[in-house]
């Protein structure tokens, strides 16, 4: 039974791939800061772990490691998105997003990576369309998947020699905590939760469409109708882009 270890496990996005895949016949190891609702069965492993905790990552790695006989995917999906305007938010925040959405990552690659090499497996980056384009109102969270998408777009030239896969999905829009945000006073909130999305798919659809291109090999995986668009029009036409951004997502939608 080939094992994938799935970041931000109890988000819905991580639920509806571990769906998926375990009825595909793999074991699901879901790494979240909370697992409630998550239970233990013979297709699935729900681990709590902060992952932005260096030490108390390792060890629940070395657990995973440990306990199965090999690892094949590396789902990286954990992240927050922090949704106000640049000149409201401050650098704590900003570094406070980072630690979650990037070094976290990128963290739990370096602790994957001999496993990985052995079962000459795959590493998924969960990326978005903030992670190749701008995104209006989230600079710190676009700025966050552009190094994620450039860590893993580099760790993939350096991995080939060894038979690894690094793949990067970047959805648009997906409904994961619609009315349920979780928002701070910094502006950080739970993804998928934004009043200012457009065309939302459902985790179950994302998820179909993401595995199956990572069946595939696919190296960027384009998720939903605005991704697809949006991957046209950033190289098509950089200005257009912008111009239908700003028309569509609007300042006074962004604290909704």
């Amino acid at each position: 039974m080939k094992t994938a270890v799935i970041s931000g496990g109890n988000g819905g996005l991580g639920r509806a791939m571990a769906d998926q895949l375990e009825a595909q016949g793999w074991h699901c190891v879901l790494l979240d800061v909370n697992i409630a609702g998550l239970a233990k069965s013979a297709s699935r492993t729900p681990i709590a772990v902060d992952l932005t905790d260096q030490t108390a990552l390792k060890r629940a790695a070395a657990e995973v490691i440990t306990a199965r006989p090999s690892i094949d995917l590396v789902i990286y999906n954990a992240g927050v998105t922090q949704v106000a305007p640049f000149d409201e938010t401050d650098a704590d925040s900003h570094r406070r997003l980072f630690e979650i959405n990037y070094f976290a990552a990128v963290e739990m690659a370096r602790i994957f990576l001999h496993p990985i090499r052995e079962s000459r497996g795959t590493h998924l980056a969960v990326s978005s369309v903030a992670g190749f384009s701008p995104l209006y109102g989230r600079t710190a969270y676009a700025a966050s998947k552009h190094a994620m998408q450039g860590f893993f777009s580099t760790l993939r030239s350096e991995e080939m020699p060894f038979g690894v896969r690094c793949l990067i999905a970047a959805p648009s829009f997906v409904a994961t905590n619609i009315g349920n945000a979780e928002r701070g006073d910094d502006a950080i909130m739970r993804p998928g939760a934004a009043a200012d999305g457009i065309d939302h798919m459902t985790p179950e659809t994302a998820a179909k469409v993401i595995l199956r291109e990572t069946q595939r090999g696919r190296e960027f995986i384009p998720v939903g109708r605005v991704a697809r668009l949006a991957t046209l029009l950033v190289r098509l036409s950089p200005a257009l882009y912008q111009w239908a951004m700003r028309r569509n997502m609007r300042v006074d939608n962004l604290k909704k």
